[in-house]
């Protein structure tokens, strides 16, 4: 095994022995950088000098015996996370040239808990997509298949992971864009709690919707990452005051007879492709084996959560960008000596046809006359789903499903078609609309194009815990589906 196909777990335990130095670790994965990101195209900006001289120092302190807890781990960062100093633009033209003068919360902890930081992955422009294909500046490629999209908008970040060019990687999740890109690339991924991770330091499209996510190689990772970032941070209004447990404890071999399981019949209508449907079966036959208990549910508000969630991610999205006017910073297009005349051609340049697209919309749902036809009713839809989500959660413990209906599909294929997209976000969009924590693994591939499929479980307000200690039993039970990795020859 290479340093860079490490687990970050196993690579924390390694250097803290000794056995391995961070240095090793770090040009590693600098080296299976130069090999395969020509073709993957998952980072906007790699920061190899900083790296490197950060995983010297950390050699230094670890030989003092001063060991921080992250002790060097390689990590990647979404493109829409500030970092203080490095080049953040939201994969998008009119944030070209913009350097933050601050780090973001998640930035900061993981910082100071001895991280490095590898570089800044692509997405879609400001996390508007389900592709990585809608970045103003490359198209990520999927390393199961480069033939195929590996999922939005954190694509960047899962393939980072999946093809070993870091060892763990941040994303945001705004309707499934930590989901279902984990899903695609056949690695763990996680959305917290709405309010368990600090939002402030990440420019946001939809700020009721939008969370910082983990990207992982494996469970134990995640529940690692989750008990550095966690918890309440007074720059954030929305954070949670509720005390973060050690994720990592949840991670144990105790089973999982004790709990219920909700299966909604929703997530296996006629759309869902017959492959990731009997993955997730056998998913289901395995917590049985475990002795949890399954039941079949409804959730009877789910076929409009689609529709309410475009028109509450637009609407916001209006709100929030309307602040890139090229007045304060990124591009700036001047215009014939009238102000409105710059500010028009500054978005009009900036701004890539994805992103006008779901501002036009998104102000016309918030204008006068329209406000209650669309945005009031999506949030009273919004309301019912929760609802669903609460009775649901009085009965049963977890809800487990597949993460998408399909597999990943062909760069070309549905691009044109939004709706259809969309529809890869199906399973995901309802828990970001409600605020629950979910996490998906992979749970199988496709018997022909050996694709992965993942596998959703969705938990209660903040009980992340019980969702790390499912997906950590099923890991177990996977170990075989687990070790296979991606073909990397390109």
């Amino acid at each position: 095994m290479q340093l860079n196909e490490l687990k970050a777990v196993d690579y924390l335990n390694m250097v803290k022995s000794r056995e391995i130095s961070v240095e090793e670790v770090v040009r590693d994965i600098f080296q299976q950088i130069d090999r395969i990101e020509h073709t993957l195209k998952a980072y906007l900006f790699i920061n190899l000098e900083e790296a490197l001289s950060e995983a010297k120092k950390m050699d230094r302190r670890i030989k003092d015996n001063d060991i921080p807890p992250l002790a060097g781990l390689p990590v990647a960062i979404k493109d829409n996370i500030c970092i203080k100093g490095m080049e953040t633009t939201c994969a998008s033209r009119i944030l070209k040239g913009f350097i933050p003068p601050y780090d973001a919360t998640v930035t900061s902890r993981i910082k100071d808990a001895g991280a490095i930081i590898i570089g800044k992955t692509n997405l879609d422009e400001f996390s508007m997509g389900s592709t990585t294909k809608n970045s103003a500046f490359q198209v990520t490629l999927n390393p199961w298949d480069i033939n195929r999209v590996p999922g939005g908008s954190s694509g960047g970040s899962a393939v980072t992971v999946a093809s070993h060019e870091t060892l763990i990687a941040l994303g945001t999740d705004t309707g499934g864009s930590v989901r279902v890109p984990a899903s695609f690339c056949g690695i763990v991924g996680i959305k917290p709690t709405y309010g368990r991770i600090s939002r402030y330091g990440v420019i946001s499209s939809s700020s009721s919707l939008d969370q910082v996510g983990i990207l992982s190689k494996g469970v134990k990772d995640t529940a690692m990452l989750m008990n550095i970032i966690s918890g309440y941070d007074p720059l954030d209004s929305t954070s949670s005051h509720i005390s973060v447990p050690d994720f990592l404890l949840s991670c144990t071999g105790e089973g999982i007879k004790d709990l219920k399981f909700a299966v909604p019949k929703e997530f296996f209508k006629q759309e869902l492709n017959i492959e990731v449907k009997e993955r997730v079966a056998d998913s289901l036959n395995k917590i049985l084996k475990l002795g949890g208990e399954i039941e079949e549910i409804s959730l009877p508000n789910l076929e409009y959560a689609l529709s309410a969630y475009s028109i509450i991610a637009m609407a916001e999205a209006s709100s929030n960008l309307a602040k890139f006017d090229g007045i304060q910073y990124g591009l700036r297009m001047e215009g014939s000596g009238d102000l409105e005349d710059m500010y028009l051609k500054t978005r009009s340049e900036g701004f890539g046809s994805e992103v006008k697209r779901r501002l036009i919309l998104g102000t016309y749902f918030l204008s006068s006359g329209h406000y209650e036809d669309y945005y009031l009713k999506a949030k009273k839809i919004r309301n019912l789903i929760r609802k669903d989500f609460e009775n649901i959660f009085q009965k049963y413990d977890l809800i487990i499903g597949p993460t998408t209906p399909i597999p990943p599909f062909e760069i070309e294929e549905r691009i044109d078609n939004q709706l259809t997209m969309l529809l890869a976000d199906t399973y995901t969009i309802p828990v970001n609309l409600a605020g629950l924590p979910a996490l998906s693994i992979n749970c199988g591939f496709t018997s022909k194009e050996r694709l992965p499929v993942g596998l959703q479980i969705i938990g209660g307000p903040f009980q992340e815990e019980k969702m790390l200690r499912v997906a950590y039993n099923l890991e177990q039970e996977l170990k075989e589906i687990n070790t296979v990795e991606p073909n990397l020859l390109f």
